[in-house]
């Protein structure tokens, strides 16, 4: 008589079974890599810019040719450390005309019974009012009401002067994850298709943010032309140079582009806070960014036009969409290459084709992880 076979415990894997559930929780742990490393890398990025927000080197004047403003401008130095950079600048216009040129935050007259504090909010609302903080205590010490004059306001829908930054946002995530769908889903196509299709997509993304910054919630109230230009150069820059980095990143160029245009982009913008308030690691980049470029550049387009800077900032963009196209030719070049060494694939299986396409979607759904 034969034994009949031991009954499986309750809730066990048959053997047959063990090697693809290892397969599917290490394919698990391989995806998970990557929102791992972008919580790690958006609380770096985020933290170190934005937790603690402070004076470095923030340049002020005290109005006066007088004995009692170069010794206030001096104890003021004194007080603050590397926070401040206090100078005298000769007479309110002159003070004026140095805060529509975006050279100071924020200039202080001197009143024994109404002292002044200019102001150009349109440049940073968190430096104007870190200044109004500063010179709010120098004026009560005197016993005086500090009045502020803001010389440069914001358009109506922008009340805070942050509008610019979510704008910012809005064109940032369409440009990069179309990156993803364009690679992924667009993997059989040459690459300079890939990247007619990027050019497209971009003037979508850019007129979706200007329809959104002006018509639509009034950020922007004039000067919608230029601010669309430097929306378009802005989103062609990062759409080509992700859909030539996709050609050697694959899966990785979601990270990849969230660490360049998320992580150290919004962050050195200069949208919440400009480099006065931030440290020396994040006020470098704020020089050269492509996203610095856009707000600071669409800044003095709308709000500081006889500001030098608007050029340079243009410049800026267009280099980086020029670094874009330097990546496009060189990943056609790898592809041209691969394509003389590679012999004509046989046709994908369905398990294959399923498998492409549950990457595909996979990538998608990373580009959008913001």
């Amino acid at each position: 008589m034969t034994a009949s076979p031991a009954a499986a415990a309750p809730g066990a894997v048959p053997a047959h079974a063990a090697p693809r559930l290892r397969e599917s929780v290490g394919h698990v742990v391989q995806h998970l890599l990557t929102p791992l490393l972008m919580c790690l890398g958006m609380g770096l990025a985020y933290l170190g810019a934005f937790h603690a927000p402070a004076p470095h080197g923030m340049e002020v004047a005290v109005v006066g040719t007088g004995t009692r403003a170069q010794v206030l401008a001096q104890t003021l130095e004194d007080k603050a450390g590397d926070g401040l950079d206090v100078r005298t600048v000769p007479t309110r216009d002159a003070a004026v005309d140095r805060l529509l040129d975006r050279d100071l935050a924020a200039a202080y007259v001197p009143s024994a019974e109404h002292p002044e504090l200019l102001v150009a909010k349109a440049n940073s609302d968190t430096t104007a009012t870190v200044a109004e903080t500063v010179f709010g205590k120098v004026a009560a010490e005197r016993h005086a009401p500090l009045s502020v004059t803001d010389l440069a306001p914001t358009a109506e829908g922008d009340p805070t002067g942050q509008g610019l930054f979510f704008v910012l946002v809005t064109i940032s995530i369409g440009s990069y994850a179309s990156v993803a769908a364009i690679g992924a889903a667009g993997a059989a196509l040459r690459l300079w298709t890939r990247a007619a299709i990027g050019l497209a997509t971009s003037l979508v993304v850019s007129v979706i943010g200007i329809v959104l910054a002006g018509p639509v919630f009034h950020i922007v109230d004039h000067g919608l032309a230029g601010v669309w230009g430097m929306a378009w150069l802005y989103s062609a820059g990062i759409v080509a140079i992700g859909v030539g980095l996709h050609t050697f990143l694959k899966r990785w160029t979601t990270l990849t582009m969230m660490t360049l245009f998320v992580m150290l982009n919004f962050t050195t913008s200069g949208g919440i806070f400009r480099p006065e308030l931030q440290n020396g690691f994040f006020g470098a980049l704020h020089a050269f960014w492509n996203g610095a470029g856009f707000v600071e550049g669409v800044r003095s387009l709308l709000y500081f036009p006889s500001a030098p800077g608007l050029t340079g900032r243009v410049v800026s963009l267009i280099l980086w969409l020029a670094v874009g196209l330097v990546a496009l030719a060189v990943a056609d070049g790898a592809e041209r290459r691969a394509r003389r060494a590679t012999r004509p694939a046989p046709l994908p299986t369905a398990e294959e084709r399923d498998a492409e396409e549950r990457d595909v979607e996979e990538e998608m759904a990373e580009a959008v992880a913001v």
